[in-house]
């Protein structure tokens, strides 16, 4: 028994890495684009009636992937205050819960996310990871991005500017167990965006079943770019409700979950595109992060 909950504290512990590693290499197949659900969804806002996006950039046509990072339409809108609630389920288990906060701070915009372990698991792998990025609420191009992590015996603070006018992600990082330091610096586009706000800059598109998306992400190393495939919609059932979704998969070709697994982000199929599930596939097992409850906090 402590080795199957030891288990389940390593598989949370990777899942999180990968939900906010805009997810692992995965291999190209033929795009699936099932039959929307026809039961009525206890989503929020309303349905997006926006047309398909093929022109777009950053969406693959006919001539090709091309790599962007588009502005946030004149349209969108940050739901400042919003703070989501999932739990972490692994076969029978609850691993652990995770938050997703979206609030404004001076001109950019702050994407907060927590998760911990929780119950047994928490006694034998203690997980406490905390993530905070910084990007423009308008271009959608990251500024910077702190990450503190506690897994096991492993802690550390890491810190990521990126240096538009250089053209460099610089990275400070520092081991609290032995205090030692890293700094690196990584070439850049002209925009990027990062592991933690990329999930909300794909929930800024269309979300057209038969879409596929590309677009740069930095971690602090090598800019990778990420494929987002928009594979269809289903119905999801969670604590929060049952929503009519829209399941994407994310992907990319580089990063240091690369050909381990797969990764799937459910949105809710409304002008909202909340993140509604989270799915982590790895040859060690399968992580789901489920909507229990949406909080709105004042600013």
């Amino acid at each position: 028994m402590r080795k199957f909950v030891f288990t389940a504290a390593v598989v949370l512990a990777c899942s999180i890495s990968a939900l906010f590693a805009a997810g692992p290499q995965t291999t190209a197949g033929t795009q699936r684009n099932p039959a929307a659900a026809t039961a009525p969804a206890t989503g929020i806002g309303q349905r997006s009636s926006a047309p398909p996006t093929a022109q777009q950039p950053g969406v693959i046509s006919s001539g090709g992937p091309v790599s962007s990072i588009r502005p946030a339409p004149d349209n969108h809108r940050f739901i400042n205050g919003q703070v989501l609630h999932y739990t972490a389920e692994w076969r029978l288990w609850t691993a652990g819960t995770a938050t997703l906060k979206l609030d404004q701070v001076g001109t950019d915009q702050r994407v907060t996310a927590n998760a911990e372990s929780a119950g047994a698991v928490a006694v034998l792998y203690r997980v406490a990871d905390k993530f905070e990025s910084f990007f423009d609420r308008k271009t959608f191009c990251s500024n910077r991005l702190n990450k503190h992590s506690e897994e096991g015996l492993h802690s550390r603070d890491t810190k990521i500017q990126f240096d538009y006018s250089k053209r460099k992600a610089v990275l400070d990082e520092r081991n609290l167990k032995t205090n030692e330091s890293k700094h690196t610096e990584e070439d850049i586009p002209n925009c990027v965006t990062d592991v933690l706000a990329g999930i909300y800059y794909v929930g800024s598109m269309p979300l057209e079943p038969g879409s596929t998306y590309v677009f740069p992400v930095n971690d602090g190393g090598k800019t990778y770019d990420v494929k987002a495939v928009v594979e269809g919609r289903e119905e999801v059932k969670t604590d929060a409700g049952t929503f009519r979704a829209i399941r994407v998969q994310p992907s990319a070709e580089a990063g240091v979950l690369k050909s381990r697994g797969k990764v799937w982000i459910w949105y809710s199929d409304d002008a909202a595109h909340i993140p509604v599930q989270m799915r982590a596939r790895m040859f060690w097992g399968t992580l789901t992060f489920k909507l229990t409850r949406v909080e709105r906090q004042t600013p």
